[in-house]
């Protein structure tokens, strides 16, 4: 993933065309004695409004002419004319000459309280549609001071600092925002835009956790991957994950994956996989059917053999201090569904304080406790694993698909 689709500003842009056309349909009464409006003015601007309340709204931008024609004119009979323009050139999708007939109406100071607010989001509106970004910035800022908590139009504050490159001030809004997935893809674009890679990953984290979906995770895995100074021995544990959430399909990956679990010492977890592959129908068919077969019965062979040697492999390795061996062990004890046993070797082994990678093995021992399904211990582990060389991040990555599964 490496941009973002902005789905949302239809949606934004659609709720200010209802807002802005709700008070503009209409001739107002008269405030005072003095506001009148005299016949030859009065008779083409009612048959204008009862144009655009059918709908005709080019005939009624028309018919407004011979009202426009009228010399003399009071403000109050140029107001009224405005009022129905508006209505009018809106409806008739003419932007230049709808803006114009808000700024008027705008400026005239006759607007109600309740009204002046819907009339400044519609401009604001306009001058977005007109793409015209800092006049529509400039009537956006006003509305919200009139409303500082009108959501729609802080959504497209932001984007149209977004759209225009104004990406610092965009930022600092969707800081400041509703963390929603739209914001947050926003946010991520931003950052893409700006070589922010920490930003983007931090983002992206959100994106993962509050909104879990497979590209997030796909974009996720693939960077930590990709990082400086990421250890290879991390390998299985990206593909542990990645099988978590559903994201193994290709026969390769599956036979990779189980082949590192095999290096590793763990042949239930090898079995595990194979298994999953043959449900999957992604392992047992085509050409490589025969080889698939092999490396299934390798694993079994490999259990039955450690499980025949368990007793003294398991002395041999406490009386040597073999922390990174006994906590394997313990890892596929686990691993095969036999937690009670494997479990106290695993805490037994990270106490030898022998092990050569210790971070990598509190990463193993969360994960061990989920799988056995030790949530609340499993998610305290995690928290604890440090390191530079891939394990924090994947321990992060661990807890935010626990605390969000897909």
């Amino acid at each position: 993933m490496s941009k973002f689709r902005l789905a949302h500003l239809g949606l934004a842009m659609a709720a200010l065309g209802f807002s802005a056309a709700a008070p503009m349909v209409g001739l107002v009464p008269a405030a005072y004695a003095a506001d009148t409006v005299r016949a030859e003015v009065g008779k083409p601007l009612q048959e204008a409004q009862r144009l655009v309340s059918s709908g005709k709204n080019r005939e009624a931008l028309a018919k407004l002419k011979e009202a426009d024609a009228v010399g003399g004119k009071s403000d109050f009979e140029k107001y009224q004319i405005e009022r129905v323009r508006a209505a009018a050139a809106a409806g008739a999708g003419d932007n230049d000459t709808a803006i114009r007939a808000f700024e008027t109406l705008i400026n005239s100071g006759r607007l109600s309280a309740a009204e002046k607010p819907k009339f400044t989001e519609g401009l604001a509106g306009m001058y977005y549609r007109a793409k015209d970004y800092p006049k529509a910035i400039t009537w956006i800022q006003k509305s919200l001071q009139d409303n500082p908590n009108n959501a729609t139009m802080k959504q497209l504050l932001t984007q149209t600092y977004f759209i225009s490159g104004r990406y610092a001030e965009a930022a600092k809004e969707l800081s400041q925002g509703r963390q929603s997935e739209e914001n947050l893809q926003m946010l991520a674009n931003i950052q893409l835009k700006q070589n922010d890679k920490a930003g983007y990953v931090q983002t992206l984290e959100k994106l993962a956790g509050q909104y879990p979906k497979a590209s997030y995770w796909a974009d996720l895995l693939n960077r930590v991957q990709g990082k400086p100074g990421f250890s290879s021995t991390l390998n299985l544990d990206v593909m542990r994950l990645k099988l978590a959430l559903g994201q193994l399909s290709k026969p390769s990956e599956f036979m990779e994956m189980a082949q590192l679990a095999l290096q590793a010492g763990n042949a239930p977890e090898a079995i595990k996989i194979i298994d999953t592959g043959y449900k999957k129908g992604a392992l047992g068919t085509g050409t490589d059917a025969a080889r698939h077969q092999r490396l299934k019965d390798l694993a079994n062979k490999t259990l039955a053999d450690q499980t025949a040697n368990q007793a003294t492999q398991e002395a041999n390795l406490i009386k040597e201090k073999d922390s990174d061996g006994l906590f394997n062990m313990g890892y596929a004890l686990t691993s095969g569904g036999k937690a009670d046993k494997g479990i106290p070797l695993m805490e037994q082994a990270m106490k030898l304080g022998t092990a050569r990678r210790p971070e990598e093995q509190k990463l193993h021992y969360g994960i061990g406790l989920y799988n056995a399904g030790k949530k609340a211990p499993a998610l305290a582990a995690l928290k604890n694993v440090k390191g530079t060389a891939g394990e924090a991040e994947l321990a992060r990555y661990w807890t935010l698909y626990i605390n969000n599964p897909m």
